[in-house]
């Protein structure tokens, strides 16, 4: 019985040395590497300062300059020879790191946005059908074109919603006719409306659904709130390699100093997503009154477009 404690014991206590050589060896390979990855992402002028602070205090304190040339040497070595490999290596990772965020960061965005768009929709669509149910007594021609303007926007908005990337400028103008009919339908002569798109520009890339919020942005807190109402300005430029989509009101205006809302906040998250400082959305105030919302992004032509997209 004495013997088999003893050798219980004995097993127990190499069992523990091997732990902790183990743990010793486990950690002397994690500083090494974390050595390595410092060693390869250093500056040159930092490393020859570190370099320079060793032999110094090597040769005063510690006298140990044959060891601090021979570390010296052997950091070189390694920072010609396999620096740059692990260098690329862990700019490799933290791209792919970075890019895997990215994405995930683009999915919340877009869910916010067919969130957003959940919730106007159904509200846009019912006050359009009791317009249209109204007019039917009263006036049936005037229903029967609203009725046509909600299928065209109907027609055009949903396969842009359930689509993945980027739409066409030219879809974009397109379902903010329709829209804007319907509108016009139902404030009258208290909207107006102009478009002054070029057709060569109708192929340009353009994020879905972002002139549509400009435009309800416009109507809601512009022209709704002023009682004659007023108009909408559409317009579409290029200067040298930027594409600029202007949606301009003479309404109300705006404050300069409220925060976005909810639509505005996530157009200027979608696109720095999508074109990171390539890309920007602009409030401005006009001198003449209202309020000018710009789109500014990368000027993507389809060169190959035969008819507008």
């Amino acid at each position: 019985m004495k013997k088999n404690r003893l050798a219980q014991a004995g097993y127990n206590n190499a069992k523990s040395l091997l732990d902790i050589i183990r743990e010793i060896g486990e950690t002397a390979v994690s500083v090494w590497w974390h050595f390595f990855d410092w060693l390869a992402q250093v500056e040159w002028r930092k490393l020859l300062i570190i370099w320079l602070l060793l032999l110094i205090l090597s040769a005063s304190l510690f006298h140990f300059t044959e060891q601090a040339w021979g570390f010296i040497l052997l950091s070189l070595a390694l920072k010609v020879l396999a620096g740059g490999k692990r260098k690329a290596e862990l700019e490799a990772r933290h791209a792919e790191s970075h890019a895997d965020e990215e994405s995930i960061e683009r999915r919340v965005v877009e869910a916010r946005m067919a969130a957003l768009q959940a919730q106007v929709e159904p509200h846009f669509l019912f006050n359009t059908l009791a317009l249209i149910g109204q007019l039917i007594e009263t006036d049936p021609p005037q229903a029967a074109r609203i009725h046509q303007n909600l299928i065209d926007y109907l027609r055009a908005t949903l396969p842009q919603m359930r689509a993945k990337g980027a739409g066409t400028l030219g879809r974009q103008i397109e379902m903010s006719r329709a829209y804007l009919a319907i509108m016009q339908a139902r404030m009258r002569s208290r909207l107006a409306v102009s478009i002054d798109v070029p057709d060569e520009m109708a192929s340009a890339t353009f994020p879905v659904m972002m002139l549509q919020i400009l435009i309800e942005n416009a109507i809601k807190h512009g022209l709704e709130p002023k009682i004659d109402g007023g108009r909408i300005d559409i317009r579409a430029s290029v200067d040298g390699q930027m594409l600029q989509v202007d949606v301009i009101d003479d309404g109300v205006g705006f404050n300069p100093f409220s925060s976005d809302g909810v639509g505005l906040a996530n157009v200027r998250e979608r696109l720095r997503i999508q074109y990171g400082n390539r890309a920007q959305l602009v409030i401005e105030a006009p001198l003449t009154g209202g309020t000018r919302a710009s789109i500014r992004v990368p000027y993507a032509p389809d060169i190959f477009a035969g008819t507008p997209k």
